[in-house]
């Protein structure tokens, strides 16, 4: 992969958002338990913000509360894909104590074929849904007589492990499914959802949700978690927005090329794609709506507000969205793109100084999120996560080892691996061929430099880590294929750089095209103008 340049921070844009309807009493927090709104995207990339430095995507609101919250810039998602990353949230464990390892739905086996690219190991099983057993974020809050609330994107599991069935009082918009099925305009077709007008935004609908639900639940302590189907693909916008960015694009300079081959798929390289733009500025507009909302219901001083992602951005694979610009690879992937995410905490009374460099994990926010409890939660499972609350507090916590383990195959063009990250250092295991690369992920965040032969004793030691965490967790494993075939593997990577890449940037360059529209009515949003 070519490593770019890096971008200057972004001045904060204004956006004129419009007003939501709400109560404007004012409520008594003094003695309170404190409230949390925990605001989770989808796919939402490292650099896919205004405050860590994109140019190209405006996100004045997010913005807003990074520059009062505690910005971690070494903060992880608990996996590189979804599923595994959103169980660590609501159990604070590590993807292989859970067993979640892939998103729910993916092929393993023999099965994993029928996708015909020709890997050389077929992938391990994997848990399918949240465990009934362990106790979840909403159920320890709960536990503390909070209300507890879900809207939005759950994907952890079928009938019967459901937000419902796992602590929350309400849900709004969570099942099985990991994108929306209806796209972002209503109609919806989602069972737990009903259809707002035709051409309401989902994004927003959820945003209102909550905002109503923290109106309802004013005088009683809360959790609200905002668990966005944006920016997954479909990436969908306004025609508005569309233009919007499609114009402020064409003013920065369309770059010649914007693929690079990587490993296996092409890699998205440049932040100019109009559609995502308007999609993350969605997601903007919708975080504008909840914290007006805590404000004009005198909350915001008694509420604590987490904002992060669930992986990566998309650089390769699904739509190819955007460019993680300041770390290698994407969603699905081993490198830093896919697991680094926007990482985020607000809690009121405290005053950040400067970004926090200490490398923080999805697992990390149950543990943290309990220490403001009132009263002391026992927990069932094993937390592997570590309360940032001394951190919050001035203190310095020690290195601690993180780990992910993914025996799979993305969508997204990512390999079988396990990793260890402790302080500055990360390893990473291919199953494959059981090599390993050693990286010092602050001085080489592309991971271009491997450190194997210059730092032997640092990476028997983290390779020692590594085994034994793995085999402590007696962890399922992917599998050699018998029937691979180089030829073919070789014969489908040739197809994407010389048949796909092309085609990637035509469609790119359509996209910035003064006449271009998807459909009729862009993808639904204008069906009730």
């Amino acid at each position: 992969m070519i490593k770019l340049s890096k971008l200057s921070l972004v001045s904060f844009y204004l956006l004129c958002l419009g007003c939501f309807s709400c109560s404007s009493e004012k409520v008594d927090t003094s003695e309170k338990a404190p409230n949390v709104l925990f605001i989770l995207v989808d796919d939402m990339g490292y650099a896919d913000l205004g405050y860590s430095g994109s140019t190209f995507y405006e996100t004045p609101n997010i913005d807003n509360l990074a520059k009062d919250s505690w910005q971690f810039t070494n903060g992880y998602s608990g996996s590189r894909v979804c599923s595994p990353a959103r169980a660590t949230i609501m159990t604070g464990q590590f993807t292989a104590s859970h067993g979640i390892t892939d998103w729910i739905g993916a092929k393993t086996g023999e099965n994993w074929r029928t996708h015909n690219r020709h890997d050389p190991m077929l992938p391990a099983d994997y848990v399918y849904q949240l465990p009934k057993e362990s106790t979840t974020l909403a159920e320890a809050f709960k536990a503390n007589g909070y209300n507890t609330f879900f809207a939005g994107k759950w994907h952890l599991g079928d009938e019967g492990s459901y937000p419902e069935d796992h602590g929350f009082d309400e849900n709004i918009g969570g099942w099985d499914k990991g994108s929306p099925s209806g796209g972002f305009f209503a109609p919806y077709t989602n069972p737990k959802l009903k259809n707002g007008p035709d051409g309401e935004n989902l994004t927003i609908r959820l945003a209102n949700e909550v905002a109503n639900f923290m109106d309802r639940s004013k005088d009683e302590p809360f959790l609200a978690f905002l668990s966005f189907y944006a920016v997954h693909a479909p990436v969908q916008t306004s025609k508005k927005k569309w233009s919007k960015y499609r114009d402020k694009a064409e003013a920065m300079g369309i770059a010649e090329k914007g693929f690079e081959m990587g490993e296996k798929l092409p890699y998205r390289t440049v932040q100019d794609n109009p559609n995502y733009a308007g999609l993350v500025e969605y997601v903007d507009d919708a975080v504008g709506i909840v914290m007006d909302q805590l404000e004009s219901l005198g909350l915001a001083e008694n509420t604590i507000v987490v904002f992060t992602s669930d992986n990566g951005g998309v650089v390769a694979g699904d739509a190819f969205a955007t460019s993680n610009l300041f770390v290698k690879g994407g969603k699905g992937h081993h490198w830093e793109g896919g697991v680094r995410v926007p990482y985020l905490i607000k809690v009121p009374g405290t005053q950040p100084k400067n970004p926090v460099d200490y490398p923080v994990v999805g697992a990390d926010f149950l543990p943290t999120l309990l220490d403001y409890l009132p009263n002391k939660v026992a927990v069932s499972q094993e937390i592997e996560g570590r309360s940032l609350k001394p951190i919050i507090e001035g203190e310095a916590l020690e290195e601690r080892p993180i780990f992910w383990h993914y025996p799979h195959y993305g969508n997204q063009g990512g390999v079988p691996s396990a990793m260890v990250r402790k302080g500055d250092w990360k390893l990473i295991r291919y199953f494959e061929d059981g090599h390993e690369e050693l990286y010092r992920i602050p001085d080489d965040p592309f991971e271009e430099n491997e450190l194997s032969v210059a730092s032997p004793d640092i990476k028997t030691s983290l390779s020692n880590l590594l085994s034994n965490y793995l085999n402590d967790k007696e962890v399922l494993m992917p599998s050699p294929d018998e029937a691979f075939d180089k030829s073919l593997f070789d014969e489908r990577r040739h197809q994407m750089e010389n048949e796909l890449m092309p085609r990637l940037e035509k469609q790119r360059l359509d996209f910035l095209d003064k006449n271009w529209q998807p459909n009729e009515d862009w993808w639904g949003s204008e069906a009730g103008e």
